[in-house]
């Protein structure tokens, strides 16, 4: 399990920058399909995801507040996953990681 995680943590910590990261990681994970990395993949596209969906909404709000509170909620749980990816652990995303686990299960 550790030589898995050590040959994935590459392609996990890649999915975490940017949108074209997790699509380049989706890429570097075809032919491997490293466990480990696939769930960060999945974490990674989940939140990049739920961010350009929510910041739609949120923009129409025209309240700073609002704003600011919604970026550094977005911090936090890309944080939390890079971090994780990092530190060779697979943490499941506060509040909608067990979901993006079954949502795209078939993607990486």
């Amino acid at each position: 399990m550790q030589n898995t995680v050590e040959q994935g943590k590459t392609t996990a910590i890649i999915s975490y920058i940017t949108i074209i990261g997790t699509i380049i990681a989706i890429f570097m994970n075809l032919e491997t399909k490293n466990p480990f990395a696939g769930f960060h993949i999945r974490q990674a596209f989940g939140t990049h995801l739920a961010f350009y969906v929510l910041a739609y909404f949120v923009g129409y709000a025209d309240s700073w507040m609002a704003s600011s509170a919604f970026f550094i909620f977005f911090f936090v749980l890309w944080a939390y996953g890079i971090v994780g990816a990092f530190q060779n652990e697979m943490k499941i995303t506060p509040i909608l990681g067990k979901y993006f686990q079954d949502w795209f299960k078939n993607l990486a």
